[in-house]
C-alpha cells in the first residue's frame, strides 16, 4: 500500500516576520500549525518555528531555513519523535531556477518555495 503524501506551497515574501497557519496530518494524525518565519538580521538568516495552533504549544523554535541543493533535506527530521512519536510533518526549502545563491538572504527568500507537509519516509 503506497503512503498518500500532502503537501502545502507557504507563500513566502521577503518581509522579516512572516505566518501562516496551516492543517496537517504527519502519519495520521491531525495538526493545526502556526508557522512563524523571520529574519535574524544579526547573522543573516531565516529561520522557522512551528507551533501546535490548537493546543498553544510552541513545537520547535528557530530552525534555520537551510535550501535543499539536488537532494531532499528535510528540516523536520530530528524531530519525529514530538508529538508522541507522530512527528510535525517534513518541510523542504526548495531554491528556484533562477536562484545562485545557496541559502537565502534578507532580500531574496521570495525566490524560494517552502514546502510543508507529511512526513517523508
Amino acid at each position: 500500500m503506497t503512503k498518500q503524501l500532502s503537501y502545502s506551497v507557504l507563500p513566502l515574501t521577503d518581509d522579516l516576520y512572516q505566518v501562516f497557519t496551516t492543517d496537517v496530518a504527519p502519519d495520521g494524525t491531525p495538526l493545526h500549525a502556526r508557522i512563524e518565519i523571520r529574519h535574524l538580521r544579526a547573522v543573516n538568516r531565516w529561520v522557522v518555528s512551528i507551533f501546535d495552533h490548537a493546543a498553544a504549544t510552541l513545537l520547535v523554535n528557530q530552525i534555520p531555513l537551510v535550501a535543499s541543493g539536488g537532494f531532499p533535506l528535510d528540516l523536520l527530521y530530528p524531530f519525529r519523535h514530538l508529538r508522541g512519536g507522530k512527528g510535525i510533518g517534513s518541510m523542504f526549502l526548495l531554491r528556484s531556477g533562477d536562484t545562485a545563491a545557496g541559502d537565502p538572504g534578507r532580500e531574496n527568500l521570495k525566490q524560494y518555495t517552502l514546502l510543508y507537509g507529511s512526513t517523508l519516509g
